[in-house]
């Protein structure tokens, strides 16, 4: 519920039914991770849970693989994970990045996607979706970076803890002011 849902402008490319699946920010506290830590140390905590992981994704994300294997021409690349979301019928690419978020991780997840659409997507899939999940981004830097991508892809962070209680607290209460507050027409 906390989770912002809203997507960068850059979603537009995404498949219409793609409303909903896709977060702007992503919890994840399951990994205990440290302030600083590597994207290896990232990738191994998603991987002890992913169970949990799968659950912050939402609902119809089935896991494919991680370290995945991407070769073009006579060179090897590995994507970090791999998913399949049942309901938008794609494959969907996870890059993980430990720092912020840069313009040129961008062209990196484009010829992911690109190798796993000409290589590995069937007939009856859409084209694949990629997401380059980030300890942090600027939403300008990002719209920049994105403004001329043509590929399915979005920009998240991630957090590595819950938010302050105080927080909490608040959000709650504004919740709750807002159902006594709605007229029975709209609940």
């Amino acid at each position: 519920m906390l989770s912002d849902l809203k997507l960068a402008t850059v979603s537009r490319v995404l498949p219409d039914n793609a409303t909903g699946v896709f977060k702007d920010s992503y919890l994840l506290d399951l990994l205990a991770l440290p302030a600083t830590h590597s994207e290896a140390d990232h990738q191994a905590g998603l991987l002890r849970n992913l169970r949990k992981f799968l659950m912050e994704l939402g609902d119809g994300f089935a896991f494919v693989g991680e370290k995945v294997r991407v070769q073009v021409g006579n060179q090897d690349f590995e994507l970090d994970l791999l998913f399949y979301h049942r309901d938008l019928q794609c494959l969907v690419a996870f890059e993980l990045k430990a720092g912020r978020f840069e313009p040129e991780h961008m062209g990196k997840l484009a010829f992911y996607l690109e190798a796993l659409d000409r290589d590995r997507r069937r007939p009856h899939e859409n084209p694949s979706v990629g997401v380059l999940l980030c300890r942090t981004k600027d939403d300008e830097v990002v719209e920049y970076a994105m403004s001329r991508h043509l590929s399915p892809a979005l920009v998240a962070k991630y957090e590595t803890q819950m938010i302050p209680k105080a927080l909490l607290q608040r959000k709650l209460h504004e919740w709750s002011l807002l159902l006594q507050n709605s007229s029975p027409d709209e609940a």
